[in-house]
């Protein structure tokens, strides 16, 4: 009998979305954050860049939303990009109530201190609030620690999301959520949790492909388990490529913020000479989509590695500053970025769809939420508008965490979950076909549904990913879970969906671009996959 755990609100996922949620839910709920690795792992942590807001008052929620829109290619929800542009200003003021430290330009004459606002790509104003160049680490670090001060927030570390546990509502017929199957990593058993409202914040799927900037936790476990539970997912081929990860064996996945190019950082063929004005006449300040194509066009144009990100003409003061986390992992690699240029090459970075919700952050599933990442609000359309991102978990888990709040009840009883039936499977001895799968899995997704596609690139991907699926079921229910049998699982079920997206679309818009269909139709719509 597996052990069963009781919560009134469960949160997969220990990011920005899950975490915010959680320190708005815990005054007048007992809350559990399930937390895959360490809370800390997740891509949150990795943000350089910083949160989109209006601060100045040269700049106007109206230019936020014309740029988001833009960028977006024409498939924007503006209902949704109107309602975050909105609420950002009191999300940013809350995240600094809480502790957050952002950035602040020198006193002016008469002792005001106004926060530093850096500029980015497809933004027309300076509105990117920001703790030097690793924002994403400092709201992490401050979450975390009110998290794990509260009296009503449990963290379970180092557990797996299995399934959701969804039952027939006895009374309305539908199909509910009433929490999860998860796998213990530390004791190696599968445990159980009941939870009144469930909410998925497990961030992006950018591990299905070989090149990412993101944590090995973005294996898309969120949008795997939501469309298991019956669940639309939305505009799932738009994945976003960062232009700008530094190419370097032992680099890992370090990213290269936008922040730089927005603080003037010019990108150069190997040969010294720019090239971004051929392409767009922002530049280097054109959106990801663009500057990521521009990037991957001139490498196989002239056979290059990479092509390389010059910031060397600013003072060496000015990007010690403003960029110290960059100069500093640059300078153990044996680069002076501010002598020399940084190498770069575009990865895979952001989910742009997923599951889909309302503006309270609801799915389809009674009792499930979904924020941040793993959910299609609308805000993104075909391209996400830099540092929308870490904004969007802000303010949809407050939305979420009102309607929550309204429809929790604490006079519903906690129930038994059906167990976790392991009778009949074994431990593995072929764990290396997980990893050849994993493998195979990423290279062919790189190459096939990458950046610039084609329908016949599509449909191999499409045969390879309908064969690993059998293979994997197959092994699911013979062997016990692990970690990488259950990510496995999860993004060979992603990857299915970002193929099937991707053969919908027969048109390039935004992040999806192919060869077949190289212009854009006049009419925009959303790609809506049905389980």
């Amino acid at each position: 009998m597996n052990q069963q755990h009781n919560c009134d609100v469960l949160i997969i996922g220990s990011g920005a979305a899950g975490l915010s949620l959680a320190l708005h839910l815990a005054k007048n709920a007992d809350v559990v954050i399930l937390s895959k690795g360490q809370v800390n792992d997740g891509s949150t942590f990795y943000a350089q860049g910083g949160v989109a807001a209006v601060f100045d008052e040269s700049d106007s929620i109206d230019a936020h939303v014309n740029d988001t829109i833009i960028a977006g290619a024409g498939l924007c929800d503006e209902a949704a990009v109107q309602y975050t542009a909105e609420n950002a200003k009191m999300c940013l003021e809350w995240l600094i109530d809480k502790g957050v430290s952002f950035d602040r330009d020198v006193p002016t004459s008469n002792g005001d201190v106004n926060y530093h606002l850096t500029r980015e790509g497809g933004h027309s104003h300076r509105r990117i609030l920001h703790a030097a160049d690793a924002t994403g680490q400092a709201i992490q670090t401050t979450l975390v620690s009110q998290v794990k001060n509260h009296s009503r927030i449990r963290i379970f570390e180092r557990y797996n999301a299995i399934d959701l546990v969804c039952q027939e509502n006895a009374s309305t017929g539908e199909n509910q959520c009433n929490g999860a199957y998860v796998w213990n990593r530390n004791s190696e058993k599968v445990e159980s949790i009941f939870a009144k409202k469930t909410i998925l914040a497990t961030g992006g799927a950018s591990k299905v492909y070989q090149y990412t900037s993101n944590p090995d936790v973005a294996s898309g476990d969120g949008v795997a388990m939501a469309w298991r539970a019956g669940c639309r997912v939305a505009n799932m081929e738009f994945n976003q490529f960062h232009p700008t990860c530094l190419f370097h064996p032992e680099a890992g996945t370090f990213l290269l913020t936008e922040a730089l190019r927005g603080e003037g950082a010019i990108l150069r063929r190997p040969d010294g000479s720019r090239f971004m004005p051929s392409f767009d006449e922002r530049a280097e300040l054109a959106p990801r989509d663009i500057v990521a194509r521009a990037i991957d066009f001139e490498m196989k144009r002239l056979g290059a590695d990479c092509m390389y990100l010059d910031i060397s003409h600013k003072s060496s003061d000015f990007i010690k500053q403003h960029f110290p986390t960059i100069y500093e992992k640059t300078r153990s690699l044996g680069i002076d970025i501010t002598k020399q240029p940084m190498p770069v090459v575009p990865a895979a970075h952001y989910t742009c769809g997923g599951v889909m919700i309302n503006k309270q952050g609801k799915t389809d599933t009674e009792n499930l939420y979904a924020i941040g990442e793993v959910s299609y609000t609308g805000l993104h359309g075909a391209n996400r508008l830099a540092s929308n991102s870490l904004l969007e978990c802000l303010v949809f888990a407050r939305a979420a965490a009102l309607d929550i709040e309204e429809k929790l009840s604490h006079k519903q009883a906690y129930i038994k979950l059906p167990a976790w039936d392991d009778s009949r499977v074994t431990d593995s001895d072929e764990e290396v076909v997980i990893q050849h799968n994993w493998h195979e899995l990423r290279l062919f997704m790189w190459d096939y549904v990458g950046i610039v596609r084609t329908t016949k690139r599509l449909e191999r991907a499409l045969h390879r990913v309908e064969m690993l699926q059998s293979e994997i079921e197959e092994y699911y229910r013979h062997f016990r879970v692990s970690n990488n049998l259950l990510e496995l699982r999860n993004l060979v079920q992603v990857a299915e969906l970002i193929i099937k997206s991707a053969l919908n679309r027969k048109e390039s818009r935004g992040l999806h671009y192919t060869l077949d269909f190289p212009d854009m139709l006049d009419e925009a719509t959303i790609t809506i996959l049905k389980p």
